[in-house]
């Protein structure tokens, strides 16, 4: 059976070390709430959650799957009993805002739960988690009513959330979404239109599911700016909060997917059904885009959740395994063969994955702190630059560290050999259940698209220019003892700062060339900003004593060595520009050889 054991030394020498997050908690008065000790306790707790209740259901969801008959969904065995303590823990609303139930956590230690769950079971974290995003659009949104009315049932558990915005012919391009949304004379709206996609969707883990859908209102502005955000709730909500009549909205079927098979994805009908209007008409898209910033930020912690838990599994193997010998002579005479650890090979493989865990995670909480800097800080000028940064980063957030990810899966997967393909060992699960990462909440192609196009060229480079200087004024004040790391990293600035340069010339040139070099450039911020984590870690490291902190050094070290040159792969792939890829004919992709 695979194992799982939360790295919560990690996330103590990532939250108190690096991040000095109670300094940083007690500055402002909104975090004043929350201390170290506070944080500790949260993360053992959710260990434990995760390590006893989450871990035994995730190999049985996936060989049971989510069920759909009649228009109802059967989720798992377990998966009930797993949600209620889930629910009753206070897990759903341990960020969301006190008023309504919640806890008001920041960011910074959510993430790090949420990695936990993420690690031993994706398909389950789902469910909860289209519920965080639900309640975070009706409270930025909704009016006075209507957050009394949905938002503590939510965060208590009691009812769950969705995000309807997929239609059979528009996936990206909302613009172009048919759902109608027609006015009633009572104020509510006639909701008319398919969805797809739509994670959780039906299922029979709460009381009442509250779907959160984009719609177009007659005489709406064509495009994007004639979407509205529409509260539809499976059962109406009768004035004293009590449950209704059914409302006209329902699953027509569910997917039959690669992986997360536990998660019930639906395709959603709504025959007429009765839906009330969030905020003002035609500015859905805003309210929506509150939640998906929240929503792509998970999706990287998903990545880092099923890296970890791959990790784990992968480096248990390699102890135990015994094949060959080393190439220095026998290191463990007395056994028929040496672990395979001895060979460097599955040592890389190994490394690539602890390096890209370990940068993963100080970098998700850095976009978490910077999240939280909008949320609870009362300076405008730090909430605005936090504004920037979250705006540049976000696509990264979720691209690079699932794209990477990925690539560690993979890496550990083949630490195991013909094993990794069997499901007892859990590596082909993982890796069939982080594929969808890459893909929902904006491919990541299309992140890279809105890193390069609208995040860099129509800023003209600014938001990513003051980045690189956030990240050279730290890399400046390093000593002598991490200079390894400190050219390393002043030298990917200025190449990342050329390349972008490069880049905005060349944009206004070809309209082509960003589009087919984008995903080399977000790996380019990506490896920068895995080596700004990195020189973090090894300056809160330098001066402690113990392995702990040693080994740290040490992985700085291969990152730097190892896998930050492939940045120079991604330029010379980016100055290649877009000419050869365009000069295909579209007959081409379909000619018969």
């Amino acid at each position: 059976m695979p194992i799982y054991n939360a790295p919560l030394a990690d996330m103590r020498f990532i939250l108190n070390d690096v991040f000095n997050a109670e300094k940083f908690w007690q500055s402002h008065q909104k975090l004043q709430h929350i201390d170290a000790a506070t944080a500790e306790a949260i993360l053992e707790e959710m260990a434990k959650f995760a390590k006893n209740v989450t871990l035994p259901i995730n190999r049985s969801g996936d060989e049971e799957g989510a069920h759909y008959a009649n228009g109802e969904v059967t989720t798992p065995k377990g998966y009930k009993d797993a949600f209620l303590q889930y629910a009753e823990g206070g897990w759903i609303g341990l960020g969301a805002d006190e008023r309504w139930g919640g806890q008001s956590m920041p960011k910074m230690l959510t993430v790090l739960a949420d990695e936990m769950i993420f690690a031993t079971s994706p398909a389950f974290m789902l469910y909860p988690l289209l519920s965080v995003g639900a309640g975070m659009a009706l409270n930025s949104y909704a009016s006075e009513q209507q957050k009394q009315t949905y938002l503590p049932k939510i965060y208590s558990g009691e009812w769950t959330g969705t995000m309807c915005l997929t239609e059979p012919h528009a996936g990206t391009d909302l613009g172009i979404i048919k759902t109608k949304a027609e006015p009633n004379a009572d104020d509510s709206y006639k909701i008319t239109g398919t969805k797809i996609f739509i994670t959780g969707g039906e299922h029979d883990l709460s009381q009442n599911i509250i779907h959160l859908v984009l719609a177009k209102t007659p005489n709406a502005p064509a495009g994007s700016r004639g979407i509205s955000l529409f509260i539809v709730p499976k059962y109406l909500v009768n004035e004293d909060g009590s449950l209704g009549e059914r409302n006209a909205v329902s699953a027509g079927s569910i997917e039959h997917k690669m992986g997360i098979k536990a998660s019930a994805t639906c395709v959603l009908n709504f025959d007429a059904a009765k839906g009330f209007l969030v905020g003002k008409e035609n500015e859905g898209l805003a309210a929506m885009f509150v939640m998906m910033n929240y929503e792509r930020l998970s999706m990287g912690i998903q990545g880092l959740g099923a890296s970890e838990f791959a990790y784990q599994n992968a480096a248990q193997y390699a102890t135990d395994r015994l094949q060959g010998r080393s190439a220095t002579g026998a290191q463990q005479p007395d056994k028929a063969a040496d672990s395979i650890l001895v060979h460097g090979d599955v040592r890389r493989m190994l490394l690539n994955a602890r390096a890209n865990n370990e940068a993963s995670r100080a970098f998700a909480v850095y976009v978490g702190q910077q999240l939280d800097i909008t949320k609870f800080v009362d300076d405008p000028e730090l909430v605005k630059k936090a504004n920037h940064r979250v705006a540049l980063l976000t696509p990264v957030a979720k691209a690079f560290l699932t794209d990477t990810a990925f690539n560690a899966v993979i890496d550990a997967q083949m630490c195991f050999g013909g094993h990794g393909y069997i499901a007892e060992w859990g590596m082909e699960q993982c890796v069939r259940d982080l594929r969808i990462a890459q893909i929902y909440e904006g491919t990541n192609g299309v992140q890279s698209q809105d890193l390069i196009g609208r995040k860099v060229i129509k800023d003209k480079g600014i938001s990513l220019y003051e980045y690189t200087a956030e990240i050279c004024n730290f890399v400046q004040d390093l000593d002598i003892e991490l200079e390894y790391i400190k050219d390393c990293t002043l030298d990917a600035c200025t190449e990342v700062e050329a390349i972008t340069q490069f880049i905005l010339e060349q944009a206004q040139e070809n309209p082509d060339f960003s589009n087919g070099v984008a995903v080399d450039y977000l790996h380019a911020i990506g490896l920068l900003s895995f080596a700004y984590m990195f020189t973090r870690i090894a300056k809160a490291a330098q001066n402690q004593a113990g392995d702990f902190y040693q080994n740290k050094l040490l992985l700085a070290q291969y990152y730097c060595e190892k896998i930050l040159p492939d940045l120079n792969t991604r330029f010379t792939r980016i100055r290649a520009g877009s000419d050869t890829i365009m000069q295909f004919s579209a007959e081409y992709f379909t000619q018969q050889n």
